[in-house]
């Protein structure tokens, strides 16, 4: 309750109160206020310095750890590093906004909102993530944004930093629970796509297995994506 408070207060200090911007359909309003009050893009530092006081510390330890493979990601294939570090550090930057305030965000921002989305409103995180790397923290890049939008689903033919961050989050170094995870690590050290498919398969394994786990359309047309690219 207290860090869904704090990013609160956060968002209302760059944009004004989420409650009342985004329930009063005003959305020109709400517009011209973005632009007047975000001059600048935060700097790497106040922004790490913000989701270390807005996350737990687990998720901000597993923060800097996607940051770190990134990077490492990034210097391997050739992809900026300070893209593959902005999209690192923010991809979970909306991890603990309630689940109605995810909803409410999506639908005011005019973003779709999948059945398994609906059912499972934590999964939005990642679309408002790119919501409030723009909004609140000032990022315009749109190939840092997208990739933040698309690292919990995926995308088929995903770009470069898309894949980057959707790896990266998978295998950093603190996780330990999920399947082959020593297996993914090395693979993802010379082939970025195949690691990409097994991570799919894993998940959509994993999902299955669970009764009534409801399993995102996106996330399937990604892994038949790469099942289909990887089996060339």
């Amino acid at each position: 309750m207290m860090r869904a408070l704090f990013v609160r207060e956060m968002i209302a200090e760059r944009i004004g109160s989420p409650r009342r911007e985004w329930s009063n359909g005003r959305k020109q309003e709400f517009d011209t206020t973005v632009r007047e009050q975000m001059e600048r893009t935060m700097k790497y530092k106040e922004i790490q310095q913000h989701l270390k006081e807005s996350l737990k510390e687990t998720r901000f330890r597993h923060t800097m750890g996607v940051v770190e493979t990134a990077v490492q990601l990034a210097q391997i294939y050739g992809c900026s590093k300070k893209k593959a570090k902005y999209a690192a550090l923010l991809h979970d930057c909306a991890k603990y906004l309630p689940d109605q305030d995810k909803i409410t965000m999506c639908r005011r921002e005019g973003v779709p909102i999948s059945r398994a989305e609906m059912e499972n409103p934590s999964l939005l995180h990642a679309k408002c993530g790119a919501i409030l790397a723009r909004q609140v923290y000032g990022v315009e890049d749109e190939e840092i944004l997208h990739a933040i939008r698309v690292h919990t689903t995926g995308v088929p033919n995903m770009s470069l930093l898309d894949q980057i961050l959707f790896v990266a989050d998978y295998i950093e170094p603190g996780r330990t629970s999920a399947p082959n995870l020593d297996r993914l690590r090395e693979l993802s050290l010379h082939d970025l796509d195949m690691t990409t498919y097994r991570i799919l398969e894993d998940t959509v394994s994993y999902l299955n297995d669970i009764k009534d786990a409801g399993i995102d359309p996106t996330t399937m047309k990604t892994w038949q994506f790469y099942k289909e690219l990887t089996s060339l």
